[in-house]
């Protein structure tokens, strides 16, 4: 019986655990992030504004469009698509945050039916503040 109570009682202390996000933190400034090419590690940068989101990687520049849904998510459009694949929009979600980085999970925002859904997730380091 003891160990049953012990049981309750550890479920219901973990079960009300929320993981801390200070997303307004997180809205606007520059930011680092690694990714993984042909099992190469790569390091990319991103500047973002309240909607704007311009992206510096393999000597390359993109930009897109933000529209924030709330302060832990938005919904993200390439402005200059190249293909059809760039048109699709995506959603980012901040899962949580830490004092200079946040974890991330992101997705094609509209799913289409005959595929199954891809979550991808990521780590960003705030390099400095966008200065308005």
């Amino acid at each position: 019986m003891k160990f049953i109570f012990s049981l309750f009682l550890f479920f219901l202390l973990t079960s009300c655990y929320e993981t801390e996000r200070h997303c307004a933190d997180f809205k606007t400034g520059t930011f680092t992030f690694t990714y993984v090419i042909d099992g190469i590690e790569k390091t990319g940068k991103f500047v973002r504004t309240d909607t704007l989101n311009i992206d510096y990687y393999e000597n390359k520049v993109d930009s897109a469009s933000i529209r924030w849904i709330n302060d832990c998510e938005f919904v993200m459009k390439k402005l200059h698509p190249k293909n059809k694949s760039e048109e699709k929009a995506i959603h980012m979600k901040i899962l949580s945050t830490s004092a200079d980085s946040y974890t991330f999970e992101y997705s094609l925002a509209i799913q289409p039916q005959n595929k199954k859904k891809r979550v991808e997730k990521g780590v960003a380091i705030k390099v400095d503040a966008y200065e308005k």
